[in-house]
Formats: C-alpha cells, sequence, structure tokens
C-alpha cells in the first residue's frame, strides 16, 4: 500500500477492524501521567549518611523517598558490608597504572607549543583551586 504524507497508514487486526497507528490508547496516556506526576528521581532528594564514626567519615546517600523502617534496612546494610566500597584510592587494591594512566598520543618528532596563560573568574579560580587540593589530598595528583 502506498501512503502519501496527508494519509494516515492504517493496518488491519485480527478483528478484521481498521485501526489508526497514530492514535494512542487512553490506557498509555494515564499510565504516561502517572509516572509524570510520580516523585522524581531519588538523586535529586537524598540525605547524606555516614557510615563509619565520627574519626573515620564514610558517607554515602540515602534517597528520602523511602520509608523509615526501609531507610534503616537499608543503612543497616550498608553498614554490614562496608568493607566492600572503596572510600579511598588507597583502598583500591590492584588497580594497574597501565589502565588509569592517561598517556597522550603525541608524535615525538613535533616540538610542544607553549600556550598562553589564561585568566579565570574569581570565583572559578576558587573552585579550581579547591577541587585540585581535594585530589591532591585523595593523592590522585
Amino acid at each position: 500500500m502506498t501512503v502519501t504524507c496527508n494519509e494516515t497508514k492504517k493496518h488491519k487486526d485480527s478483528d478484521s477492524e481498521y485501526l489508526e497507528e497514530d492514535v494512542i490508547p487512553e490506557e498509555i496516556i494515564r499510565e504516561v501521567e502517572n509516572f509524570e506526576n510520580k516523585p522524581k528521581s531519588n538523586l535529586d532528594k537524598t540525605e547524606t549518611v555516614n557510615l563509619g564514626d565520627s574519626e573515620t567519615v564514610k558517607e554515602t546517600h540515602v534517597s528520602i523517598h523511602r520509608l523509615s523502617l526501609e531507610k534503616e534496612g537499608y543503612i543497616q546494610f550498608l553498614k554490614e558490608y562496608m568493607d566492600i566500597f572503596a572510600w579511598s584510592y588507597d583502598d583500591i587494591t590492584g588497580l594497574s597504572t597501565s589502565i588509569v594512566a592517561h598517556k597522550l598520543p603525541i608524535d615525538p618528532m613535533c616540538p610542544p607549543v607553549k600556550q598562553k596563560l589564561r585568566n579565570f573568574k574569581p570565583d572559578m579560580s576558587l573552585k579550581i583551586k579547591e577541587e585540585v587540593t581535594k585530589q591532591i589530598k585523595a593523592r590522585v595528583l
């Protein structure tokens, strides 16, 4: 069957009735509306939970949409298996530097070119300094 731009595609179902493919059943529309009206992603609304003690802070985030009994169950579960998580780079054993190390594919025949110094806005410069300090403390740099 040839269909032009202005025609609507039709097909025949098992009951020999013609249905339009562009028509969306009401049930699907209701399900989509119900889904959209539900609370959004748990990533937006979480609370910070310390799984360690006051000396060793091991923070993670738990959804605030859970019931308090469920939330306590999750926290107990996370505390029970706390040793599985890597809380710092020292906790990751057997990490090969050939996988982690960043290498630039540079042609040794081309000399390096020094670029001009870039100045950042003061607030951006402060954020950069905080991030670099955080990475130095974590011994990433």
